[in-house]
């Protein structure tokens, strides 16, 4: 099953469960605020979308209002670390498909091409 992790009150998290739902595509959604993601899944889906800097929204308020110093994470242990503090700060949504694949963010022709709709 499709799993989509982001932000309850996220409306692009909502968009694209709404999109999912239309569609009838069967998926789950967690909060990672309210489950919240092992070291190891952060670390995969890093790994999968080309490191941490793509992982990690870098536009939104979360980013913005840290202090200078935490916004250059130098080691994997730090960027957990500042994840585990500030779970707004991945990008969302985070969909895991059933072939393992990692996918950020919703747009309508990005779901169109992931679940070929």
């Amino acid at each position: 099953m499709i799993t989509l992790h982001g932000l309850e009150k996220c409306s692009t998290c909502q968009k694209a469960r709404n999109w999912l739902e239309r569609k009838t595509i069967a998926h789950a959604f967690v909060d990672y605020r309210e489950q919240r993601v092992d070291a190891a899944t952060l670390r995969q889906w890093a790994k999968a979308v080309g490191g941490w800097e793509t992982l990690v929204n870098r536009t939104g308020m979360t980013w913005r209002n840290l202090l200078p110093a935490r916004k250059s994470p130098g080691s994997d242990a730090e960027w957990l670390l500042l994840i585990k503090e500030y779970p707004a700060l991945v990008r969302r949504p985070v969909a895991v498909l059933n072939d393992g694949s990692v996918h950020l963010g919703f747009t309508d022709k990005l779901y169109s091409r992931l679940f070929s709709a």
